[in-house]
């Protein structure tokens, strides 16, 4: 066999095969052997027919596509190995010579990954932003560890006040009719949480345990029951209970409660501690993302469409586990939304070209800095997955295929890849101070002209 490749674009291929005769002689013998048992020949039991009698009566064509086909399984691969070719799609195929006793020729064009035409990905400005937890941070954090263990406190002394959390049965009446979905018994209600028709809360302010007060509103315009929107509405309510949220003192006994410190003062340093972790490691990954999105932004790649159709499969997989876990299954998200299904692909679009391109672009930095990851660091990690997984490194290793570690290799380089970024940044800072020095030297000599 002999193999040329023509290179049609920065993204596609055509490879010529010449396969000489013998070779397509023995994908007829596999043809024949394959088919004879399907074919029936006056004289010959079924699958008994010689294969000159099979093209005697059918013509020798009979086994050219089945031959083909065999041929094509071996020598394809074969050729995309032997030329390193990175393919991302089936091949469209032109056969130009199928005949016995003549060599098979024929292209198979395809998509490969496109090549990336590299910019700068050096000396990025880009600036990590400062953390700076205050006292506020904290002590919204601790107002919220109040609000977990507040407890509520049945009110019978004083009428509803706003934050109350109140007890009601109801029936709502529109046109002196009672209407579908008005009516309630045991309803929890926040009053001042807007979560009723506006005024309705308010209305309740006042009442006491045991009243029965009429609540007048008017349903808003855009008010999903097309009956009721913008109509006014009479609701009768009884308020069955009052309860009032109560939160702890904040003390050291609340601290030991809520946490494992003594006091309250050590357990506001575990606050502040644990929020600037919390924003240091958000700040790297908005850096990190700044860095990335600059250097894709520099390069030039021009991506086939199936990359992007592969990528929206993998999001709509994604997808469809997460909808998977609620109880909801795909046709029904479509039944809910009333999209069809090009039109979901076609909103996933823009990021699957995205995922795709930063991919192929921190894939290229990859390349032309030879970064790959090391045997020491491969260790390392797998050991630091065992012991996430609770197993030792060898049960792992024993788990583990080539795919999963050639994963683990390229997730390593990959992180190493974005630390090339990080360390070759430049604070924007410093570019501006280049750009006002820039700038006084151009005055001077400009006044020395």
């Amino acid at each position: 066999m002999r193999t040329t490749v023509e290179k049609l674009s920065s993204n596609q291929v055509k490879i010529n095969f010449v396969v000489d005769a013998q070779a397509f002689e023995k994908g007829i013998v596999k043809a024949y052997n394959k088919i004879k048992g399907r074919i029936s020949i006056p004289g010959f039991r079924k699958g008994r027919a010689p294969r000159k009698i099979i093209e005697n009566h059918y013509g020798p064509e009979v086994f050219y596509d089945d031959a083909f086909d065999a041929v094509f399984k071996e020598v394809y691969p074969q050729a995309v190995r032997e030329h390193d070719l990175k393919v991302v799609d089936q091949p469209s195929v032109d056969v130009q010579n199928l005949a016995a006793g003549e060599d098979l020729t024929f292209s198979a064009t395809v998509y490969v990954s496109p090549e990336v035409q590299l910019g700068q990905y050096k000396g990025i400005p880009a600036q990590k932003q400062s953390v700076d937890i205050t006292e506020d941070d904290v002590n919204a954090d601790l107002e919220r560890a109040r609000e977990r263990v507040a407890r509520f406190v049945d009110i019978t002394d004083r009428p509803v006040k706003m934050d109350d959390h109140v007890d009601i049965d109801y029936a709502g009446f529109s046109d002196g009719k009672q209407f579908k979905g008005g009516t309630a018994s045991g309803h929890k209600l926040v009053i001042g949480s807007g979560s009723f028709i506006p005024g309705f809360e308010e209305q309740l302010v006042g009442a006491h345990v045991g009243d029965e007060v009429e609540v007048n509103v008017t349903f808003p315009e855009s008010y999903h029951a097309e009956e009721l929107a913008g109509k006014p509405a009479v609701f009768e309510v009884t308020v069955n209970g009052i309860q009032e949220k109560e939160l702890p003192e904040l003390d050291d006994e609340f601290a030991k409660d809520v946490s494992e410190f003594d006091t309250l003062e050590e357990y506001k340093d575990s606050i502040r501690a644990t929020l600037t972790e919390r924003a240091e490691r958000q700040a790297e990954e908005v850096f990190e993302n700044e860095l990335v999105e600059e250097a894709v932004e520099n390069a030039t790649v021009d991506i086939p469409d199936c990359m992007i159709q592969e990528e929206i499969d993998d999001l709509l997989r994604d997808m469809e586990m997460r909808m998977s876990y609620q109880g909801l299954k795909m046709e029904d998200f479509i039944k809910y939304t009333g999209q069809t299904m090009d039109q979901i692909r076609e909103n996933y679009k823009e990021q699957a070209e995205h995922r795709v391109r930063s991919r192929l672009v921190l894939s290229a930095i990859r390349s032309a800095e030879s970064i790959e990851a090391t045997e020491e660091e491969i260790e390392a990690e797998v050991a630091s997955q065992a012991e996430q997984m609770g197993k030792t490194v060898e049960e792992l290793k024993s788990m583990l295929g080539g795919r999963e570690k050639e994963y683990f290799g390229d997730s390593i380089a990959m992180k190493k890849t974005i630390q090339l970024l990080k360390d070759n940044a430049v604070s924007q800072d410093d570019v501006l101070e280049g750009e006002v020095e820039d700038t006084v030297e151009e005055t001077v000599e400009e006044t020395k002209e």
